[in-house]
Parts: C-alpha cells; sequence; structure tokens
C-alpha cells in the first residue's frame, strides 16, 4: 500500500483544459490578465530623427497582442509593429495610448 494511494495526490497532474498529462500537454499558456501587467510607455529617437512611442511590460507576445496592436494603430492612425521590447507605434502618441490602456485595465506608468 502506497502512503497516498487513493487520494489526490495519488494521480499524475492532469492540464485543466486538454485532460492530458501536463508532461504531455500542448495547451499554450494562458495570457495574464491586464491588470498583472503594469505597463511602461516611452519615447525614443530611431533612425534619421523618427520617434516612436514604446510600450514595454508585457509577460507574451501572442495573438492578443497583435489583435492589441492593431486595434492601437487605428486608434492613432499611425503605424506600429510588435518587437522583442514590446508594442511600437510611430510618433508621440504618448498620451493618447495612456488613455487607451487604462480604459483596457492596464495599469500604466511612464
Amino acid at each position: 500500500m502506497r502512503l497516498f494511494e487513493g487520494t489526490a495526490w495519488d494521480k499524475p497532474p492532469v492540464c485543466d483544459r486538454c485532460g492530458k498529462l501536463e508532461k504531455e500537454c500542448r495547451c499554450p499558456p494562458l495570457p495574464l490578465a491586464p491588470e498583472k501587467q503594469p505597463l511602461k510607455l516611452a519615447m525614443e529617437k530611431r533612425a534619421k530623427g523618427k520617434m516612436v512611442t514604446v510600450v514595454r511590460g508585457f509577460t507574451d507576445i501572442d495573438l492578443h497582442q497583435q489583435a492589441l496592436l492593431a486595434e492601437l494603430k487605428g486608434a492613432c492612425g499611425a503605424g506600429g509593429s510588435i518587437s522583442e521590447e514590446g508594442i511600437e507605434i510611430q510618433g508621440d502618441h504618448r498620451d493618447r495610448l495612456r488613455k487607451l490602456l487604462v480604459a483596457k485595465g492596464f495599469p500604466v506608468k511612464g
């Protein structure tokens, strides 16, 4: 007889979404809630004097951030991209981005 036989600890952990063992599970990790991702806004100067507003602090760049990028670009009327630093929007749009991100539930600094 084993010590934890018949209890919840006797069974190996399984994924809540797919039901497979955690070792075999290939489900993508769940993104953090917006209120748990404090973001920082910063202005940076790029080549030829171009200004870029950078939003840093995302825990992971995935489809949710790509949808957010499209929304931010549309609201600012500017181009932008996702880099390893975070989301970059062309031009100085700190005030507008701060309002949009706070409305979405993100705590924003800078």
